[in-house]
């Protein structure tokens, strides 16, 4: 089938929601669906996306949406899906301008939506409920990709939560669970990861700070950071002269290298404050057989159970998460058991189980479209 997949953020940006859109397209593809993403870029999009121009930083949910600030984006978006005239128009985000919101509006095909986030805020909702309804009003199913997000979403637009399909983020299993088989973890250097834009929702300065007080009782361990953000100075600041040495700022990384990465840490940190409605990056930890130890937030709940694919601890906790990672790092049976029903748990997100729902749902809305 012909599937536009619409992404409200900038494509080129890294990011929860455009790592979705382009992992889905990756698997409609190879399905032998004909797919266009249509999405905001700030730099050179790939070749099969469909850029209506660029974006602009805006501060939602303790973070920074990239997303287009042009009414063109919008004609342009419009002109895109005429041309490409496909069977069903996949809007992710919809209520978030400008783009996603305008194509509920604009466009006249099939529609399904997907609703990424969670917050514990929802007063811009509340305050643009009318119009949000209406546009939502449009969509012939809606995706949930959790509970949280389920329930967010239903309890600020005001509608009944069996309004919702819940259907998950995936996760590119066998690409991380081939890193797994040749992981160097190195016994002498007890590695933690943190993996994610480095803004304050992410508890980047709690990890820090929690490090700072493991390294009393295992002084080899190290601590590896990978992303960029306006957070970075300050934690670095944050670190005594003398163990700058064991932590490793590696900025942004390459997809590629992101499996490696992850297989050969012992123990990946997932400390975010809040603001998570899933946690891809759980999902790929624990498919490269990498024990968690995260923050217990209702999206991480969703994927991790306390004490079995790792430990979960109060967000902003800087005793607890210190504690819990220098329970994991200073037992490799444990680590172990927890490694195993990791990989078991993430196997259930692999992106072809996930896309075969996706898929089901565009089936279903097309053949009511031509009922």
């Amino acid at each position: 089938m012909r599937v536009a997949l619409v992404c409200p953020y900038d494509i080129t940006v890294p990011g929860g929601v455009q790592a979705h859109v382009t992992r889905l397209a990756e698997r409609l593809k190879i399905g032998g669906d004909d797919v266009l993403v249509v999405a905001p870029a700030r730099h050179d999009p790939p070749d099969d996306v469909h850029a209506v121009g660029g974006s602009v930083g805006i501060a939602f949910n303790r973070s920074v949406a990239p997303i287009a600030y042009s009414p063109l984006a919008i004609r342009r978006a419009l002109a895109a899906l005429r041309g490409f005239a496909p069977a069903v128009v996949h809007v992710h985000e919809p209520a978030a301008p400008l783009l996603s919101l305008a194509m509920c509006l604009g466009a006249r095909h099939p529609l399904v939506g997907t609703f990424h986030a969670w917050s514990d805020r929802d007063r811009l909702y509340r305050a643009a409920r009318p119009l949000l309804r209406a546009a939502i009003g449009r969509l012939d199913a809606c995706i949930a990709v959790s509970r949280p997000a389920r329930d967010y979403h239903a309890a600020a637009l005001g509608l009944p939560a069996g309004s919702f399909l819940e259907i998950p983020n995936g996760v590119e299993f066998d690409r991380f669970s081939a890193a797994a088989a040749d992981a160097d973890r190195a016994a002498d250097a007890p590695t933690v990861l943190f993996v994610g834009r480095l803004e304050r929702r992410k508890g980047l300065e709690q990890l820090v700070r929690a490090f700072i007080r493991v390294k009393t009782q295992r002084p080899s361990a190290r601590l590896v950071v990978v992303g960029e953000g306006p957070e970075r100075r300050r934690c670095e600041a944050i670190i005594p002269e003398r163990l700058r040495s064991q932590v490793t700022f590696m900025g942004r990384s390459r997809p590629d290298d992101l499996p490696s990465l992850y297989a050969a840490a012992d123990v990946f940190a997932a400390p975010a404050l809040g603001g998570e409605s899933f946690g891809i990056v759980l999902l790929e930890a624990m498919a490269a057989g990498t024990p968690v130890v995260a923050s217990a937030i209702p999206g991480y709940r969703t994927l991790l159970r306390d004490g079995v694919e790792g430990r979960l601890v109060p967000p902003g906790d800087v005793a607890a998460l210190a504690e819990a990672l220098d329970t994991l790092l200073g037992n490799p049976s444990l680590r172990e058991a927890m490694s195993r029903a990791g990989r078991e748990t993430a196997q259930r997100y692999d992106w072809p189980v996930v896309a075969r729902q996706v898929r089901d749902v565009y089936a279903d809305v097309i053949e009511r479209a031509g009922a």
